[in-house]
């Protein structure tokens, strides 16, 4: 019995999902000895680009094996995949959940698709957690789906509604993943904010989290998954700068750094609350790194707007950023709005994306000198510092665990460093 060969695209939830779902087929017995299974992403048209290359290059590389593409794209737009002459079936994002479906009968000239409505789930289930472990650290899903309806996001089409897992199976995972030696958890989902709701007791994220670090003892570090702001509560708030087992590095869904164009995202922030918020979590804990995502040449945006995006790098003190240039997804209500013109999105996008490096650049300069706890790494000579600064070391140290570090300097925009004494 052999394990198919997985590849996966875009978020860390599709990788531990990934991951989830090689065990999940091993548990009932389907041999993936002539599988390839790619879990695809639909973030952007950039992303579902990528995917069907990577369908393409498998199939080149691998003739005689069988392709199965699941995950948010192919749940989107299932027709899409299944006329690709290098796919065998097409698995919506919750049926890939029944290992059956990675079954396959006599070939036809047309590939199978199981998809099923993906808005119509509603059930918390044990299996929608899983963990992956990237290199040294491991990731839990907390959470599924989004509520939201942003302009520009397809991502509730291919997700479906807000699910999310009880807080007894979350510790369990937890725990289990601690006896195994993990000193880092990542709590992760598409929305990670809108933790609880649909849960009897409606609990919080905050709430979940608090649960954890009390049951789980032994975890040393618990980091979380991009954050909606505004679902920063209080209890939140003081996790994320009183807690010194919660990482200080806070990723925010930012998105814009403009009113009009967040009002037109229908996003649930404004710029002042993005920028008070910062204000609030570095004056108690000044070392805590911000990171946010940032979307260039959304519809609409003028050179007016697009200075807003610009200053708020600034304002909000990001030294970790995602940038996205826009690009239509057909079905979503921006797609429909005045569109920027392609090469202002790439220029814009450019600009933004040095202007974080520029301002992350100021900040590893700044850690010269400091004691950094890093987990180091499989790789023995790497790892990430607290507040997810990169590191490589002068030696090799021992993987999976937390050592202390002292900067040396910094080099290709990470630092350098030597175990402390």
């Amino acid at each position: 019995m052999s394990a198919p060969e997985m590849i996966s695209m875009g978020c860390r939830l599709n990788i531990a999902e990934s991951e989830n779902l090689r065990q999940n087929l091993a548990a009932n017995q389907i041999d993936g000895a002539n599988l390839i299974i790619v879990n695809s992403c639909a973030v952007t048209n950039e992303a579902v680009r990528q995917t069907r290359q990577a369908i393409r290059r498998a199939k080149k590389a691998h003739p005689d094996k069988n392709i199965i593409v699941t995950g948010c794209a192919a749940q989107v737009d299932p027709a899409m995949f299944a006329d690709m002459p290098e796919t065998s079936a097409v698995v919506g994002n919750f049926d890939k959940y029944e290992a059956a479906n990675f079954k396959l009968g006599a070939q036809s000239n047309r590939p199978d698709i199981r998809v099923s409505d993906i808005m119509r789930v509603t059930e918390t289930a044990p299996h929608m957690v899983s963990a992956f472990a990237e290199r040294a650290r491991a990731f839990v899903e907390i959470q599924n789906g989004c509520d939201h309806r942003c302009t520009f996001c397809i991502i509730p089409y291919g997700r479906g509604n807000s699910r999310s897992v009880p807080a007894g199976v979350v510790v369990d995972q937890v725990r289990a993943l601690v006896d195994k030696g993990f000193q880092e958890v990542v709590l992760t989902g598409v929305d990670v904010t809108s933790y609880g709701p649909d849960l009897p007791g409606e609990p919080t994220l905050g709430l979940l989290i608090e649960r954890i670090l009390h049951h789980v003892p032994g975890l040393r570090r618990l980091r979380l998954s991009s954050l909606d702001g505004i679902e920063i509560d209080e209890r939140m708030a003081e996790l994320l700068t009183g807690e010194q087992r919660v990482m200080p590095h806070v990723h925010l869904s930012l998105q814009s750094g403009d009113n009009m164009i967040l009002k037109r995202m229908k996003r649930r922030h404004n710029r002042e609350q993005a920028i008070a918020l910062v204000e609030r979590l570095k004056s108690r804990r000044p070392d805590i790194a911000i990171g946010a995502d940032i979307i260039a040449g959304f519809p609409t945006e003028d050179e007016a707007m697009f200075a807003n995006s610009l200053a708020v790098i600034e304002q909000c003190d990001i030294v970790h950023g995602h940038i996205f240039p826009y690009s239509p997804k057909r079905g979503t209500p921006a797609a429909n709005m005045p569109q920027v013109d392609g090469q202002v999105i790439r220029e814009r996008a450019r600009i933004l994306r040095t202007a974080i490096e520029r301002r992350a650049a100021s900040w590893r300069k700044s850690l010269i000198g400091s004691k950094q706890n890093m987990l180091v790494e499989l790789s023995g000579n790497g790892g990430y510092s607290e507040n997810f600064a990169r590191i490589r070391l002068d030696r090799s140290s021992a993987a999976g665990q937390i050592v202390p570090v002292e900067i040396t300097g910094v080099d290709d925009q990470q630092l350098t460093g030597k175990v402390a004494a």
